[in-house]
């Protein structure tokens, strides 16, 4: 059986009410991404020291670092390089909380896909040499925001890379906003499971006149009913992770999705997250 966990920032910058929700509702881990209105490349020793704290006092795992690793302009030579700081300081935060997985993307869309996928695939170099160094894996998650807007894509650049520290992130959700239309389930699953090593939760409907919102768990278009009886049935044992990005009073902005981080994202959070465990809760009951 997965193990079930929440992004931390969905709920609240307070890690310790982020905890305590998860703790409510009896889930294994936690995944960092924004922390005390810090970017998890911000956090310092002591504040790596309370989560550890918080962490381990709840008996939770972390079960992943949300970086925002090469959300950035795959020309610009100087965010080439910060990048790669961003990805060294979330290995040590990784090290320190003790897990084995870090969040990586495909640089901010700017043209097509096909035409850049070998330009893509050669910036990975420095990573995958780290990340052998480091024994840590980084995780790939397409967005409609980067040049690999859905599995298809994803799992090109994956193969292309080669490497057995790239893995693939899969959340069905973000299929929802897939420019190319794929469908998360049967479909979008089908394509990247052989690479999956992780996967994220939120629901989404795109209407009539394109735009697409999100709404909680089970509400939405993606098949998560289908999805969990057939991760149940294949025995996948890694993590799920809750990313609700739906608020109750009002949308989240397209900046804040793109780049979530600090109060302004985690406002309402807290609503929706539980509102989105207890309709979690209820599907899996009609499994």
């Amino acid at each position: 059986m997965f193990k079930k966990g929440v992004i931390t920032d969905e709920i609240s910058q307070d890690f310790g009410t982020a905890v305590e929700l998860a703790r409510k509702y009896k889930l294994d881990g936690v995944e960092i991404r924004s922390v005390w209105g810090k970017g998890p490349h911000e956090l310092d020793r002591r504040d790596v020291a309370g989560i550890k704290e918080i962490v381990e006092d709840a008996r939770l795992e972390v079960c992943g670092i949300s970086a925002p690793f090469y959300k950035c302009d795959i020309d610009n030579p100087t965010e080439l390089k910060e990048q790669i700081i961003i990805l060294r300081k979330c290995i040590e935060l990784a090290h320190n909380l003790g897990t084995g997985l870090i969040r990586g993307f495909t640089f901010w869309k700017k043209g097509s896909f096909e035409e850049n996928l070998g330009k893509i695939v050669s910036r990975f170099e420095e990573p995958v040499k780290i990340l052998e160094r480091e024994g840590l894996t980084l995780m790939l998650e397409f967005d409609p925001s980067v040049y690999a807007s859905n599995s298809q894509k994803l799992v090109k650049v994956v193969e292309e890379i080669g490497s057995p520290l790239i893995k693939a992130l899969w959340d069905p959700g973000n299929d929802i906003y897939d420019p190319d239309g794929e469908v998360p389930f049967p479909d979008g699953y089908e394509i990247i499971k052989p690479y999956m090593v992780h996967m994220h939760l939120k629901d989404a409907v795109r209407q009539m006149d394109a735009k697409i919102v999100g709404v909680p768990l089970g509400e939405g278009q993606v098949n998560y009913k289908g999805q969990f009886r057939e991760l149940i049935k294949t025995g996948y044992n890694g993590y799920v992770v809750l990313e609700t990005h739906y608020r109750p009073i009002q949308e989240i902005s397209e900046a804040l999705l793109a780049l979530p981080k600090g109060s302004a994202f985690s406002y309402k959070g807290y609503e929706a997250t539980e509102e989105c465990l207890i309709k979690w809760n209820e599907l899996m009951g009609k499994l």
